[in-house]
């Protein structure tokens, strides 16, 4: 059964058919969360209230073939109002090894996490998850034209940042 199947069914009603579809998608998710918080109970925890508030909106998901759009979306929501309200936004120094599936320089993963949320959220769609900007537009609710704008606006900023430490990225 393909992925538009379980969604359509999953809309229906179908709870096993909904229970496919975030196990699917669960290793992303915790990614995407895991990129805001740094540490594993708050990932769980997003993922759990990301999986909680998708059941209850499932029936009304208009387009079931952008289920997982519509989830991310959920996820980013939750996380960016996380991240406001209790202040996660800088890494305990015990786990600074980040997401060890993401490649790349400690220092520049710490830099993206001290990043506004909407700046963070396009450069871990774009860069981590290889999400379009097309995407990432659809995902976050704006225009392609505004995610270019901040995506350009985050890239100065921490360019900014590495160029006053002395490192060079491209």
């Amino acid at each position: 059964m393909d992925i538009l199947q379980l969604c359509q069914m999953a809309c229906s009603g179908n709870d096993e058919a909904f229970y496919k579809l975030i196990c699917e998608h669960k290793a992303q998710l915790y990614k995407i969360a895991y990129s805001y918080f740094k540490n594993e109970p708050d990932a769980l925890e997003a993922i759990q209230e990301t999986t909680f508030r998708a059941y209850k909106g499932i029936r009304k998901l208009k387009e079931p073939k952008y289920f997982k759009t519509w989830l991310i979306r959920i996820l980013i929501n939750y996380c960016i109002d996380e991240t406001k309200q209790n202040k996660k936004v800088l890494m305990p120094v015990e786990n600074v090894d980040i997401i060890s599936s993401i490649d790349g320089d400690i220092e520049l993963k710490l830099l993206v996490g001290q990043l506004d949320p909407k700046y963070r959220s396009i450069i871990i769609l774009k860069y981590y998850e290889g999400f379009t900007l097309n995407d990432i537009a659809e995902i976050l609710e704006k225009p392609v034209g505004t995610i270019k704008t901040w995506l350009n606006q985050a890239l100065k900023k921490l360019r900014v940042v590495l160029a006053e430490e002395g490192k060079h990225y491209a």
